[in-house]
């Protein structure tokens, strides 16, 4: 029923009952001490009644002024999507489109029309795919903005690598998530010019950051290589029953990425809050000196590679853990008065993946090393190892 039916009706119910009252006065067998009491009563209700509805009326008037409000929000949202200057889709967790703006479609070359209910994964180079379903499993378990870079496929275009922007957003009243995309075309998707570089800052120079928060998995893409501006980087494999295998810890001013491996499965992950750069291997053909700029970097990693080797060889525990702890105060080490400070705190469990043993094991013998005077612990649980340990 309108509210403004339901309030006549209202006022027209109070009348009547002001009229049956005035006519119940003149008739002679009804008791007058009944009257009274009972159109008393009815009244009361009237009036209470009469108050409800002018409360509901003031709501309703509210609430039309706030689905006004949402409406012209809703459309000022939709202008600001539409007309963006990039590339922005919205999916569900599945990767299934459900909006895309007119820059996303000319990125993709199809029409607007035709890209809602499209999964996202057609538009993705194919040998892309696996990492894509295993990557969008982790956004959706996170509200954190990740960044990563894939091969976009438009239709009926050549493809090109992309750097996409993505977001989940959970909507608790309907029960479901949705991811935000922004897409951008990657400057080194262009074709490369030969330029000439001097030296690494040289190469890194205004190229994207990535930042990765400790914990997050960072994206191991074939066409890149990725150099560690800050943070620490632990690279694993896996074996076939899925134990970790630490392989290497890159450090600010060193390189990694999956060209530079032939293990099946590989992982990078920040241990720290990380920055790193990309480069591409077409600049590495295109640009002179690159090679001998990016020998260092190759070195640096192979002798870290030679050292892990060195240290998993040795046949004790306690020496394997000597070892690894002279390995990181050269890598990770900072001077204090103490002794040298490690700088990135590894888990007992890495550590003991490095050593080949169990986190019990290690969590005992750095006790034991403490006792010994060989370490010690700050206030941030950073291991200092002690002068002359």
């Amino acid at each position: 029923m309108n509210i403004q039916l339901f309030m006549q009706r209202a006022e027209a119910l109070h009348q009547h009952l002001a009229d049956l009252y005035q006519t119940a006065t003149v008739l002679p067998w009804i008791p007058s001490d009944l009257l009274p009491q009972a159109f008393k009563e009815l009244h009361s209700t009237s009036k209470m009644l009469q108050l409800a509805v002018e409360e509901l009326y003031q709501q309703n008037e509210e609430l039309t002024q706030n689905s006004t409000l949402l409406e012209i929000q809703r459309q000022h949202y939709q202008e600001l999507f539409e007309f963006a200057p990039a590339a922005y889709l919205v999916t569900d967790e599945q990767g299934i489109i459900k909006e895309a703006n007119r820059v996303a479609a000319q990125l993709l070359n199809i029409d607007e029309n035709f890209l809602v209910g499209k999964p996202i994964i057609n538009f993705i180079s194919q040998e892309q795919h696996s990492y894509f379903f295993s990557t969008i499993n982790q956004i959706s378990q996170s509200e954190q903005i990740r960044e990563i870079l894939l091969r976009l496929k438009p239709r009926h275009d050549d493809s090109f690598d992309a750097s996409w922007k993505v977001k989940s957003v959970a909507n608790q009243h309907e029960q479901h998530t949705k991811l935000h995309w922004l897409i951008n075309k990657s400057v080194a998707s262009d074709p490369v010019e030969s330029t000439d570089v001097k030296n690494f800052t040289d190469l890194i120079e205004n190229r994207p950051i990535h930042k990765h928060s400790k914990g997050e998995i960072i994206t191991l893409i074939p066409l890149l290589i990725w150099f560690v501006r800050h943070g620490l980087v632990k690279l694993s494999a896996f074996s076939e029953t899925g134990a970790e295998i630490i392989t290497g810890l890159a450090k600010p001013g060193m390189i990694f990425g999956s060209s530079m491996t032939s293990l099946p499965i590989y992982e990078a992950t920040a241990i720290a809050d990380v920055e790193v750069v990309p480069i591409y291997l077409s600049e590495i053909a295109a640009t002179p000196n690159l090679n001998k700029i990016l020998l260092p970097k190759i070195q640096q990693r192979l002798q870290q590679t030679q050292s892990f080797l060195f240290i998993a060889g040795q046949r004790k525990v306690p020496e394997r853990l000597q070892h690894l702890l002279q390995l990181l105060k050269q890598q990770i080490g900072e001077p204090v008065p103490e002794g040298t400070r490690l700088c990135f705190r590894l888990t007992h469990e890495d550590i003991a993946n490095i050593c080949g043993t169990t986190r019990v094991t290690i969590t005992r013998l750095l006790s034991q090393f403490q006792q010994q005077g060989k370490i010690q612990f700050d206030h941030k649980k950073h291991i200092i190892i002690i002068h002359n340990s």
